[in-house]
């Protein structure tokens, strides 16, 4: 199976180069291509094999979103010239992820069985079941590492380490809670729940713009609404659309991303079937059949992209 696992490419008027857990951003002045490998990471970890479509996927439902959800907050896409590639504006990224919750799943649910109440600042209720559905979304912010883990934060401590001043982060809060609520709605249409979420902004000429991808697998968790109520009555576990099920997988094989464990073996079974899971969301997400884009040659198709439409594109 061919993958894209990482570029390297060296762009006339490129001015810097930054590779993430699952992207390759290359710079160009006030312009960035961002290249969706189909690298995977879980528990803030790379895993060792990359997973077929994976990067098209992300790219192409991120892509559908942000145009979905332009009208809320302006975002940072000029162009998708190529189904692993975005354009966009260079924004100055604030240091949060803006994450919101509508129901009590994964790392919260994990914290909550632990016994804390208390998440980022934000108190819940006793007596709440995994899955459950919270009174009202909550959002839980992390810190934005370039390296290592994330770190659940308050909105107190952003305010008070000034690593966001008040009147943006409010701003932030306005817009993660006017997303989620357009991704919920999205989601509905299609039969499913948006469960959880994060969102990343950025400014640009002092303007505050949404910036990397929205609503995709890796950036969120969805749930079936058909047989929702039914499973949670017989406390059993929910059908769901996210990167959650890769988790579970490292957690039951003994991983959770810290210091002294060992990834477990990706066999060629794993990898396809975490592919094909993520092509099963694209298509229940969208309704549209997933194509297949041409990996012949596709390093060469990635790289002519980038180079004629970042300098042809107006901020």
């Amino acid at each position: 199976m061919e993958v894209i696992k990482e570029t390297n490419f060296t762009f006339a008027g490129q001015t810097g180069f930054y590779r993430g857990k699952v992207r390759d951003v290359y710079f160009f002045d006030n312009k960035l291509a961002i290249v969706a490998t189909d690298r995977i990471s879980a528990f803030d970890v790379v895993l060792p094999r990359a997973i077929p479509y994976k990067g098209q996927v992300l790219n192409q439902i991120a892509s559908l979103n942000l145009k979905a959800t332009a009208d809320i907050v302006p975002n940072w896409v000029l162009s998708s010239p190529d189904p692993n590639v975005t354009v966009g504006l260079r924004c100055e990224p604030f240091k949060v992820e803006m994450v919101i919750r509508g129901y009590l799943a994964g790392h919260a649910w994990r914290e909550y069985k632990a016994g804390k109440r208390t998440v980022c600042g934000v108190t819940l209720p006793d007596g709440l079941r995994e899955n459950d559905k919270l009174p009202e979304p909550v959002i839980t912010p992390t810190t934005k590492a370039d390296q290592g883990h994330d770190e659940d934060i308050s909105r107190e401590e952003i305010l008070a380490k000034g690593i966001v001043n008040e009147q943006d982060y409010l701003n932030l809060e306005r817009y993660t809670r006017a997303l989620y609520a357009r991704g919920t709605e999205l989601a509905a249409k299609q039969g499913l729940i948006l469960v959880d979420t994060k969102y990343e902004f950025g400014k640009h000429n002092g303007q505050i713009y949404l910036i990397d991808e929205i609503h995709t697998p890796d950036s969120s968790r969805y749930f079936y609404s058909e047989g929702y109520s039914d499973r949670q009555q017989k406390g059993e576990a929910q059908k769901q659309l996210s990167k959650e099920f890769v988790r579970q997988w490292l957690i039951e094989n003994g991983f959770q991303g810290k210091d002294g464990q060992a990834i477990p073996e990706m066999t060629d079974d794993v990898v396809l079937k975490i592919s094909e899971r993520y092509i099963e969301l694209f298509e229940v997400f969208t309704g549209q059949q997933f194509v297949k884009s041409d990996y012949s040659q596709v390093l060469q198709r990635i790289a002519q992209s980038v180079e004629q439409n970042i300098f042809s594109l107006k901020d």
